[in-house]
């Protein structure tokens, strides 16, 4: 039945526990009352969400999952410009994850200008094409372009 409780139960990383939570249990709060769910955090990275009705606690989960998500190296994300500089755009690819577009990887042609190609807001199509040492994302517009070889 659709009016049914849920109990969905998946296992997150431990360190990602703050990221679900928040500060003061912001990000869980806002969780629960978007989705209508209760979601209970353990010790061990389990996370438990309980919901009457469909579809909101299997919503609840694939934002969780968004917010434990990690980036990966070459894969192809749909993502929104966050700020521009005149090296190139940072794009939020993740919540709470942006990486680099350098202007030089934006388009196949040289471009004088990045505010003239890109606005806070566009969404873009990017690919993952370096994570260095220290966790920061270097994307390409560029790449995600070019169709895949057969």
């Amino acid at each position: 039945s659709k009016y049914a409780p849920r109990l969905i139960r998946i296992k997150i990383d431990v360190e990602k526990i703050g990221a679900v939570i928040g500060p003061g249990g912001k990000i869980i709060r806002r969780l629960q009352e978007e989705t209508d769910t209760n979601i209970e955090v353990e010790d061990d990275g389990t996370v438990t969400v309980s919901a009457v009705g469909e579809g909101k606690a299997e919503k609840a989960v694939e934002m969780i999952e968004a917010l434990t998500a990690e980036v990966e190296m070459g894969k192809i994300y749909e993502g929104r410009v966050v700020s521009i500089r005149d090296f190139g755009a940072f794009i939020e690819i993740l919540p709470g994850k942006d990486g680099l577009c350098h202007v030089s990887e934006w388009d196949t042609s040289y471009i004088k200008d990045m505010s003239t190609v890109a606005r806070v807001g566009d969404e873009v199509t990017v690919k993952v094409i370096n994570i260095d040492d220290t966790g920061r994302v270097k994307l390409s517009r560029k790449a995600a372009m070019k169709p895949a070889r057969k």
